[in-house]
């Protein structure tokens, strides 16, 4: 069956209808989506979003976008709602309450409740003559043709429009918030993200006495017994001040036997890389990653007002799980 039956043609049908619908949306962003808007910049509570079957999945998406962008949200399912979490609403908050009918039973049974504490509600339905549209300070309408299941029955660009007016209204209060990357950061701790935002080259570099670091007069073989005892594949170079002069890395020794080198004789400052790549402990993990890219090297020196602070390699930055 599989052989005759032609998916590909099937699934790209699927994305042509919700694609024709998603067009269909950009008129409905429109003064109405600019209240909505509004309302949630200036709500001095949380957002507090509602929806059943389908429409409560959507729901849950979107509180969880507004809540990773600066936005305090949570979802309450109606059911629940009726049955006491509705005492998790406060006055201050706003309340999203999705449905593509606009006459979701379990919503319609607590608007009066909702209506007599003043608490200001957005509606997202597909019909702006719903009871939804009509009880809501704002309508947002996100009626899309037909769906993209051949019966017209489940839902799917319904879904896909709302989830997407959804994400459209966060990113506008993002944007309106000046809601920046380190505040995205700080909501996504846990993640890959978060890392690469989060993580300091302070947070992964080596220093103290894990810091690999010999003066310029010592010989070369001082240098690499410096090397293997630290393991960071270098060594910093600082003259009697303990200022940085150079790097001595493991590359460094290849070319150095090749070229037949007295390691026990020749001191460390002949053979150094003078002029090191550096970088700033303050700056983030993630920029130290693309210094080592972009110059083909496997380690880098931290200073800070030009003393030398620490040093790190590719395979810290690995073990923190920027890269």
């Amino acid at each position: 069956m599989s052989g005759q039956f032609d998916f590909c043609s099937h699934g790209k049908k699927v994305l042509d209808t919700e694609l024709q619908a998603l067009e269909k949306i950009r008129h409905y962003i429109d003064n109405s989506f600019t209240l909505a808007c509004e309302l949630i910049l200036h709500c001095q509570g949380k957002v507090i979003v509602m929806g059943m079957g389908k429409s409560g999945h959507i729901g849950r998406k979107i509180a969880a976008t507004l809540a990773s962008t600066g936005t305090p949200a949570f979802f309450v399912h109606p059911g629940e709602a009726s049955h006491g979490d509705l005492g998790m609403i406060k006055k201050s908050d706003v309340v999203i309450a999705i449905s593509n009918s606009g006459e979701a039973t379990e919503i319609l049974a607590l608007l009066p409740v909702i209506k007599r504490l003043g608490i200001a509600m957005i509606s997202m339905t597909g019909k702006p003559e719903s009871s939804m549209a009509k009880m809501a300070q704002v309508h947002l309408q996100v009626t899309v043709d037909k769906e993209a299941c051949p019966l017209n029955l489940a839902p799917t660009s319904s879904t896909t429009a709302t989830l997407v007016m959804g994400d459209a209204v966060a990113i506008a209060v993002m944007e309106a918030r000046g809601f920046t990357a380190d505040d995205f950061a700080l909501s996504h701790p846990g993640g890959a993200l978060g890392r690469k935002l989060l993580l300091r080259i302070a947070d992964v570099m080596h220093s103290g006495e894990l810091l690999p670091i010999i003066e310029e007069h010592a010989s070369i073989k001082d240098a690499l017994l410096e090397i293997s005892h630290k393991g960071l594949g270098m060594t910093a170079i600082v003259d009697h001040n303990q200022q940085l002069r150079g790097i001595f890395t493991d590359g460094d020794l290849r070319r150095l036997l090749d070229n037949h080198i007295d390691i026990h004789n020749t001191s460390i400052g002949e053979v150094m890389s003078s002029n090191p790549q550096t970088i700033s402990p303050q700056l983030l993990a993630a920029e130290g990653l693309k210094l080592m890219e972009d110059n083909k090297i496997n380690g880098l020196l931290v200073t800070e007002n030009n003393q030398l602070v620490g040093a790190l390699n590719m395979h810290d930055l690995l073990k923190a799980g920027v890269m």
